[in-house]
């Protein structure tokens, strides 16, 4: 009786593990194509005095609340996700042009919404990349 039990609960473990491993495998995203009109495009505001201020605000709007206050990936909302919300402080992250920052904040993916309507004016997309490149 107790083998049979040991041999059970040994079947539901690793029958969970497999599917937690499933799970986890679903989750990975592919790469992200973004196309080579956005990647080559310029930021006009790169240099706006204003940037950090605006583009903080809009992003503690628009974005703090999966990517967290310091773009982290740990906002209250991110284990909700069925996908990650990247860190926006790492390398790979910074090795992306900001025409790629921009298509993806307004294109969106997965679980990440498009902001083409929420964030209509143009200025104010550019400014919160402008301040995703200072955390």
């Amino acid at each position: 009786m107790k083998n049979r039990f040991f041999i059970i609960a040994l079947l539901l473990i690793g029958s969970y593990v497999m599917l937690s491993m499933t799970l986890k495998i679903s989750n990975d995203q592919d790469p992200w194509e973004v196309p080579a009109k956005f990647e080559k495009m310029e930021n006009p505001y790169a240099s706006d005095a204003d940037a950090d201020k605006i583009g903080r605000t809009l992003y503690s709007k628009h974005c703090k609340s999966c990517h967290g206050s310091k773009g982290l990936g740990d906002g209250p909302k991110a284990d909700g996700l069925d996908t990650s919300c990247g860190d926006f402080t790492s390398d790979a992250f910074k090795a992306q042009s900001d025409g790629s920052l921009y298509y993806k904040m307004i294109i969106g993916r997965d679980d990440m919404p498009g902001f083409e309507k929420k964030i209509p004016d143009e200025q104010d997309r550019w400014l919160i990349v402008n301040y995703l490149r200072s955390l």
